[in-house]
């Protein structure tokens, strides 16, 4: 074979472009083109990805985040009702309006709510929060005049039937799971609360009744039924409470707030007991009842309980006070916790103006003035300090994912 022949195939290879030297210009051009498909294809992205995560709306953010917890910021007013109460009275319709939304556009997070062993808790108060509008209507409505007894007759039997079809339900669901003692909080018992203040309500209630009504009987009666139930039930919460910081010392963090909790089984146990005994001093004798001296035997007997478990109340105050500063956390999207401070003591100092009455002790009124006084003051610092952290957004605001989670799910799909 000739040197210098060639086969028609490497022929064909040598004339192929590939095999050809490339140009100087190639690798600059393919780079630019490279550059431009990647620009093109990155503004695409984000430009989908903005349309496929649509913003959530921040009034959204809020009915999604709002909680439970809302209701003691109300509940709060209740030993300086002659200034507060139509502010408890808009709370309560802005929380109860805030939670039935809740329940229409994000039932997921509603139920989410209900069944979490922390917030849960928080459920019944809605109903306190009405006995308080209740107490209200009777000082600002009947006693007045704009109001008739009969129309607080049948609210009282409303606010027994809304703390029997509350706790019991609620009790259910939390019952359903186990709950570690060392974690325990005098506010688990928050799940009692409403029907212990069932004799609260009664003894208002019988102010404005005429006691010689055969209706004032069965008010007096199922006072203090439940009275008798929502204390030694909250009770053997205290004793759990009791025996939790002996195993870990005292409650820190936003559970330190819980501590304030305990007044309040004694303390509105004892103001309870006291009024229905003034109370029973006429119905009984009324409707001769018992014993023609039975009316006189339970009020002293109910002075002389309240007494003692005023003495209680005032304890676990004192007890709660103490290490109060150096075991809670001062974060703003804790303050809700910080509500503990207010409604659960109002039993105990309302209790101060009642013994007062009964052993005729002056100094109970100057001591009732000024407890009141300061707790008006803590619940206007507590409002300023909730205020702010509402705008902040460190309370009730929920995440936009979840709230976007929540939207796509039905309810069905919640693992419960």
């Amino acid at each position: 074979m000739h040197p210098h022949h060639t086969s028609p195939s490497s022929a064909a290879v040598a004339a192929s472009p590939s095999s050809q030297p490339p140009s100087p210009e190639s690798p600059r051009m393919s780079g630019r083109d490279t550059s431009a498909r990647s620009s093109l294809t990155y503004a695409t992205e984000v430009e989908e990805s903005s349309v496929a995560a649509p913003r959530v709306s921040r009034l959204a953010r809020r009915i999604h985040g709002w909680s439970w917890q809302a209701f003691p910021i109300g509940m709060g007013t209740g030993a300086v009702y002659t200034v507060f109460f139509f502010v408890n009275l808009s709370l309560f319709i802005l929380n109860s309006s805030t939670l039935l939304l809740q329940a229409l556009l994000y039932p997921r997070q509603s139920w989410r709510l209900i069944n979490d062993p922390t917030k849960g808790v928080f459920v019944p108060l809605i109903v306190l929060s009405f006995a308080t509008i209740i107490i209200g209507a009777i000082n600002y409505g009947v006693i007045p005049g704009h109001l008739s007894a009969d129309g607080i007759y049948v609210l009282f039997w409303i606010y027994v039937f809304l703390a029997i079809i509350v706790c019991f339900p609620m009790l259910m669901i939390w019952y359903n799971k186990p709950h570690d003692v060392k974690t325990f909080t005098p506010a688990w018992a928050f799940l009692i609360f409403p029907m212990m203040l069932v004799g609260v309500i009664a003894a208002n209630v019988l102010r404005v009744m005429d006691p010689a009504d055969t209706r004032a009987i069965g008010v007096l009666f199922v006072g203090y039924f439940f009275q008798g139930i929502g204390f030694f039930m909250t009770m053997f919460y205290i004793c759990i409470y009791i025996l939790r910081i002996m195993t870990t010392g005292f409650m820190e963090g936003h559970q330190a707030n819980g501590a304030f909790v305990a007044c309040g089984p004694p303390g509105f146990t004892a103001l309870a007991l006291i009024n229905l005994g003034s109370h029973a001093r006429k119905i009984l004798t009324q409707h001769d009842l018992v014993s023609p001296l039975a009316g006189e035997i339970w009020f002293s007997t109910s002075v002389m309980i309240g007494l003692l478990l005023f003495g209680l109340a005032v304890f676990f105050f004192t007890f709660g006070v103490l290490p109060y500063w150096f075991k809670v956390h001062k974060h703003l999207s804790e303050i809700l916790g910080c509500w503990a401070l207010t409604f659960p003591n109002v039993g105990w100092i309302s209790s101060l103006r009642v013994l007062g009455d009964a052993l005729h002790i002056p100094g109970f009124f100057v001591l009732h003035a000024i407890m009141a006084t300061l707790m008006c003051a803590v619940w206007l610092i507590l409002f300023a300090l909730t205020a702010l952290a509402f705008w902040r957004g460190k309370i009730f605001l929920a995440a936009e994912v979840d709230v976007l989670n929540d939207e796509k799910h039905p309810v069905n799909q919640e693992t419960v």
